[in-house]
């Protein structure tokens, strides 16, 4: 299957296109998008890495898009965009979390050594910064073959991620910001620091989703933002008034 993944969810933006099935994985050419300019270059820059490939649109077998949690306006924007390409050539979509996407880092499958068949589980906690002294938690859960579960995803507290990690499920924890590495150390909590998910990850979550069957209707399409935006915020205030 040949696929197309969007990730918009940071400062600048990632598409790659790929091919697969079930049994193997190959990111063909992954492109990078300046901040700033994701609603002109995205479309372009999906039919370029097409059209240098020898690819039609019509190749193409589905999507995978970051759904968040991430940039209010990157989000609306990547997924705007693959609704708009899916529904056109009547494609299946699949979402894949950012935070889902950092539990997956191929050095966390190497460092628990996750497709050790002699493991039934593993338990990972990925945090983002989510600024304001708050961070995007994700619990997942990975079998022996390297596949994961979202137990739990949420905007929590220092508090609440202190609570979370050292529960009974004791998972490792990572992260691709420096500044929740530097709150991980002053709580003394044993963690790994990633560089963040490129798209060709992104792609390699999305295919197997899209091969599972793991699809969001365009109509259901939406993001994950874990929080609200301040001018929800603000509204939800004025209401209360």
């Amino acid at each position: 299957m040949l696929i197309i993944a969007i990730d918009t969810s940071g400062k600048s933006a990632g598409v790659s296109l790929a091919e697969g099935d079930a049994q193997s994985f190959r990111a063909i050419e992954s492109s990078a998008i300046s901040g700033g300019t994701f609603s002109a270059q995205l479309v372009p820059t999906v039919a370029e890495l097409l059209r240098k490939h020898g690819f039609a649109a019509k190749d193409l077998g589905g999507f995978a898009v970051v759904s968040g949690p991430g940039s209010f306006t990157g989000l609306r924007i990547g997924l705007s965009a693959i609704k708009g390409l899916a529904e056109v050539l009547q494609k299946p979509i699949a979402t894949v979390s950012l935070l889902e996407a950092v539990a997956s880092l191929p050095n966390v499958a190497s460092s628990l050594n996750l497709t050790s068949s002699s493991m039934s589980h593993n338990n990972v906690a990925s945090v983002l910064d989510a600024s304001r002294g708050e961070f995007f938690l994700g619990l997942y859960a990975f079998a022996g073959d390297g596949t994961g579960k979202m137990q739990h995803e949420a905007l929590c507290s220092q508090a609440e991620l202190l609570d979370e990690i050292q529960s009974d499920t004791q998972p490792a924890v990572i992260t691709c910001d420096e500044s929740v590495a530097r709150v991980l150390s002053t709580l003394h909590i044993p963690h790994e620091v990633a560089a963040r998910p490129d798209s060709a990850l992104i792609a390699q979550l999305g295919l197997r989703k899209l091969l599972t069957g793991q699809t969001t209707p365009v109509e259901s399409l939406d993001a994950n933002y874990l929080r609200r935006s301040d001018a929800e915020v603000l509204l939800l205030k004025g209401s209360h008034k």
